[in-house]
């Protein structure tokens, strides 16, 4: 790494964690100087993993590029170091399969903005030793995210299928001419992520009716009905893909400037409900 970017490594890193601690969102007990000097760049793959008991792979989500840094990686680490990935849907199995460490591996896939959105899913590889498992979920509690574990592994783990199921029914709604861009947001920000925000889908029919029996007593009939009208996965034709993109357009234009003003209110309103839910 240069000193230019160690540079602005730095700046950047300092500006957020100066933030935190205004908002109170600082995690620990270090003052945000005291923390950025505990970080430092280094070119040198073998001086970097010195000493460690967790290496957080965090390059671009390019298979053949993650299975070159893990194999230098395998030939460097000792027999106790817990090599993970921040992969958000390339499968373990496609990332470890031939290391010599592969027992020692598991993905630990965090949600951005990490420090508002703290889940992070573990996925482990089929040899993966539950005793990684475990010590990754409790240093991952530890550091003050929330991780969940995935028991095997499975295309695009659960945030990312879940997510995608949401896209493509709205998706579908909004090419099939039933409702805009804009109402399928409003759908989500002032109906579902309402409550969402603070229960799952299974407490929310748990807490709809007398208890999660009692719910699908009542509605489990409705729901396979439409359930069965959802159809297959759309297509993402260019025509849709061109509608859709410029009906977000007009209310944010897909320029940097518009981009990351949004990006940054995003950031804002996520501090505060992060917030809002840690004194809760």
């Amino acid at each position: 790494m240069t000193d230019s970017r160690d540079a602005s490594i730095s700046i950047v890193g300092r500006h957020q964690l100066n933030e935190l601690e205004k908002n109170g969102m600082l995690r620990g007990t270090s003052k945000p100087e005291e923390q950025m000097a505990l970080i430092s760049g280094c070119s040198d793959l073998a001086k970097a993993i010195e000493g460690s008991i967790h290496i957080q792979e965090c390059v671009p989500e390019n298979l053949e590029l993650k299975r070159k840094i893990f194999q230098e990686l395998d030939g460097l680490m000792n027999d106790d170091v817990i090599l993970s990935s921040s992969t958000s849907c390339l499968l373990p199995s496609k990332l470890f399969s031939g290391l010599k460490h592969v027992k020692q591996c598991i993905v630990s896939h965090p949600v951005n903005p990490t420090y508002y959105v703290p889940l992070v899913e573990l996925v482990p590889h089929p040899e993966t030793q539950p005793s990684v498992v475990e010590k990754t979920y409790a240093l991952m509690k530890r550091v003050g995210q929330v991780p969940v574990k995935l028991i095997r592994e499975i295309d695009g783990f659960a945030l990312n299928r879940i997510q995608y199921a949401i896209i493509g029914e709205a998706w579908r709604l909004v090419t099939e001419g039933i409702i805009s861009p804009e109402d399928v947001d409003l759908v989500m920000t002032a109906g579902l992520g309402m409550r969402y925000a603070f229960m799952g889908p299974f407490e929310t029919i748990h807490l709809n009716a007398e208890g999660t029996k009692n719910y699908c007593e009542r509605y489990a009939v409705g729901m396979k009905r439409v359930l069965s009208s959802f159809g297959p996965p759309p297509e993402f034709r260019d025509d849709e893909i061109q509608n859709i993109h410029q009906a977000l357009s007009r209310r944010i234009p897909a320029d940097p400037e518009h981009l990351n003003a949004r990006r940054h209110d995003r950031d804002v309103y996520l501090a505060a409900l992060a917030k809002l839910k840690k004194k809760m």
